[in-house]
């Protein structure tokens, strides 16, 4: 029988699971509040002021479709947030907006975590497909070759999720510095941005959390399979 989607994977990675649902929670509530209460700049506003004041004149800021799609694009220097964000001039568009600016000047500095994470973007894209598929197929077969090889390949995504927590941790400090340097946000409203940007970061953890629980419950099933 394969044992590969045994149930016990669900109980195994459940810590994982409960952390990632309460971080959801947190950023659900923490938005919505922070959307209540109004600032002197739209989200695309206050990631040009802190872009220019950096020095990244260079670097665009573009709206994009979807919720929750902002993002940095190191490739192109275009920093791109969702309509939300973009046009909202509420305390939670301005810090969103200015965690993104964030990753423009790590990128500009060239942070290392944040070199580091680029670098491991393709790795972490192949070894999460590539990886649980030779290990699907490896204990289908019972060779063990391939189930060490996509075990190798799945650790390839912890490590980007290992490296990817200071980036974010990082961008979001220094966008709380910007936002308090910069006049955009008063300290007294920073109560908000902090509790939107620390619920976002908790659901980094949770799935750093996740692919660790994952690579463990690989390498269990693989040394049950040798014993």
């Amino acid at each position: 029988m394969l044992y590969f989607f045994n149930p016990m994977y669900f109980l195994f990675i459940a810590p994982a699971l409960i952390l990632g649902i309460w971080a959801q929670y947190r950023v659900r509530s923490a938005y919505a509040a922070a959307s209540r209460v109004r600032s002197t700049l739209s989200g695309a506003a206050a990631a040009r002021h802190i872009l220019d004041s950096a020095g990244l004149g260079r670097v665009d800021v573009e709206m994009v479709p979807g919720f929750m799609s902002d993002h940095y694009d190191p490739r192109h220097k275009v920093l791109r947030l969702s309509p939300e964000v973009y046009r909202g001039q509420t305390l939670a568009s301005v810090g969103i907006a200015a965690h993104e600016a964030g990753h423009a000047i790590q990128d500009a500095h060239a942070y290392a975590p944040l070199v580091v994470r680029n670098a491991a973007v393709p790795v972490a894209g192949f070894g999460s497909n590539a990886g649980i598929l030779l290990l699907i197929v490896g204990f289908i077969f019972n060779f063990g070759p391939l189930i060490w090889a996509g075990i190798a390949l799945f650790a390839g995504v912890v490590f980007f999720q290992l490296v990817n927590l200071p980036v974010e941790f990082n961008a979001s400090a220094r966008a709380k510095v910007q936002l308090v340097e910069l006049g955009i946000v008063s300290p007294q409203e920073m109560t908000y941005v902090d509790r939107v940007l620390n619920a976002a970061a908790l659901t980094y953890v949770a799935a750093t959390l996740q692919a660790i629980l994952t690579l463990l419950y690989y390498l269990m099933l693989a040394g049950n399979r040798r014993n």
